[in-house]
């Protein structure tokens, strides 16, 4: 005997499939050497999974070919919109060209990649780089001055760069401040930041006054360097909030971490992404075509916030960091007020 399907039952069988027919979003990282992509991701896959998206990733490991064909897997696997943080702005393009034939929106993440159709979404890095660069002129206006900037194939390297340059112009120009060493830290390594920063201390004699270090990494690489040549009190600036760095602030061998709260931003992509997928526009969204190439881009920026010795407070009560992990190794004699 044959059993024909009633129309309810159809009906339950198109409603179970809908119940499961997920938006599926690939992301791609370009690696994880950063403590900060981690929490990034967390917050990313709790959005998705509130959404209703299913969540698959790849780790290039920092090897921008590998990244290619990462994104080309995660295709195959079923992602419907990508999320790439890219290796390389320019090694990245013939996979998100492919993506866009394909018809699948790619949402480039805290790292720009100029093409047609791309949605950003980051920080406002010249402003990450105004801050940096204010809260060491604050500590030390005059002297000689250390650039430390980010991987030459990241495109927030010089948009921080552009942000430290307008703060820090006008006392170049007087002469108040000369800049004795400026290197680019390929991948972002906290070892090349140290080796750059070392070559630059025995050029200068070890007479550098103050660092503008592009990221918590970076940072740590420039303190080893500093610490290893005996240098105290060499203001150091940074950004991501990195644990290891608000420690630092606490400690005083660094000034300044620029904090872009990453649950925040996975957050935000994550919604991007599902309204991409769907095939609608992301709220709030602005039309930007601030890059190098000026192509249009949607985008959407958040804001960071510097945080010093004085607020380290903020990212406790904001469930960031531990007190304890925040203040270790803090003397009670020298602790600021957070750690009091």
């Amino acid at each position: 005997m044959t059993l024909k399907p009633t129309m309810a039952a159809l009906a339950l069988a198109f409603a179970s499939f809908g119940a499961f027919a997920q938006t599926v979003v690939g992301v791609s990282w370009s690696n994880f050497q950063e403590e900060r992509w981690k929490t990034d991701e967390a917050a990313m896959k709790a959005q998705l999974e509130k959404l209703g998206a299913k969540y698959i990733s790849a780790d290039a490991g920092g090897s921008p070919e590998k990244q290619l064909a990462d994104i080309d897997g995660l295709i195959s696997k079923g992602a419907k919109v990508l999320i790439v943080l890219a290796m390389d702005k320019d090694a990245i393009l013939p996979a998100v060209n492919k993506a866009a034939k394909q018809k699948i929106p790619v949402v480039a993440y805290d790292r720009l990649i100029e093409a047609p159709g791309v949605f950003y979404i980051t920080f406002d890095n010249k402003e990450v780089g105004r801050m940096q660069a204010a809260a060491v002129q604050k500590v030390m206006p005059k002297g000689n001055y250390v650039m430390i900037k980010g991987s030459p194939t990241d495109p927030n390297a010089n948009f921080l760069r552009e942000g430290q340059g307008e703060v820090l112009a006008a006392a170049i120009k007087s002469g108040a401040i000369k800049i004795v060493g400026e290197e680019y830290t390929e991948g972002w390594k906290p070892e090349v930041a140290q080796k750059n920063m070392e070559q630059i201390l025995t050029k200068n004699a070890g007479k550098v006054d103050a660092v503008v270090a592009s990221n918590d990494g970076t940072a740590g690489g420039v303190v080893a360097a500093l610490t290893a040549k005996g240098l105290k009190g060499v203001p150091v600036s940074g950004q991501d909030g990195d644990h290891a760095a608000l420690n630092r602030v606490a400690l005083g061998t660094q000034t300044v971490s620029v904090w872009k709260d990453a649950r925040d931003l996975g957050r935000e992509a994550a919604s991007a992404a599902v309204a991409l997928g769907a095939g609608k526009k992301v709220p709030g969204a602005v039309t930007w075509s601030g890059g190098e190439k000026k192509v249009a881009l949607e985008s959407q920026f958040l804001k960071p916030v510097a945080i010093t010795k004085d607020n380290l407070d903020v990212v406790v009560k904001a469930g960031w960091i531990k007190k304890d992990d925040l203040c270790k190794g803090v003397a009670a004699d020298k602790a600021p007020a957070a750690c009091k």
